[in-house]
């Protein structure tokens, strides 16, 4: 039964990455999973639980991807570069669809004082990471620094989305990175 779960999530993402927050439906993601009619709303009754849902399988799905045991842990600038910048090619690239979704949420959500929190909560851990990466490279200041990464891989994320798939991301992190460093 997880496994129906699991495609109706999967389903889920896809139909926001690719076709919006308007097309999202029980119907919809059940049709996009291959699944029967009722499936999803059997596992998430409301579009409120559905989109709680979501929040939470995208943030396990780039956490698992994300795991510190299973990535190289930049111990100097360089390192944190080639980390950053291998990870916002993933998201622009072969998990496209899936940030648009994340991106697709955070508008959806900001009006949801309790989603939104959900949501907010999610992106705490992730700043915790980055503050442990920046920490471990030596960046100064780690928690401003994530934050301060964060927001620009955010920007360069969405522009490329958006406007230019073809832009190098490695300058622009590059330079972000190195200004932080030298502190």
């Amino acid at each position: 039964m997880a496994a129906t779960r699991e495609r109706a999530l999967e389903a889920a993402v896809e139909l926001l990455g690719t076709e919006g927050i308007r097309a999202l439906s029980h119907a919809r993601v059940d049709a996009r999973a291959g699944l029967p009619a009722g499936s999803t709303s059997n596992w998430f009754r409301t579009r409120r639980s559905l989109l709680a849902g979501i929040v939470d399988w995208i943030a396990v799905s780039e956490r698992a991807e994300l795991d510190p045991a299973l990535m190289p842990i930049p111990t100097d600038a360089e390192a944190l570069i080639e980390l950053l910048t291998a990870l916002l090619e993933s998201q622009t690239g072969p998990h496209a669809a899936r940030t648009r979704a994340r991106y697709a949420l955070f508008l959806e959500l900001a009006a949801d004082p309790d989603l939104n929190e959900l949501h907010r909560r999610q992106r705490r851990e992730f700043e915790r990471l980055g503050e442990q990466l920046a920490a471990a490279a030596g960046v100064p200041d780690p928690v401003q620094s994530a934050r301060a990464l964060m927001a620009i891989s955010d920007g360069l994320v969405f522009h490329r989305l958006t406007i230019d798939p073809t832009l190098d991301l490695r300058p622009p992190i590059e330079r972000a990175v190195r200004a932080l460093a030298d502190q």
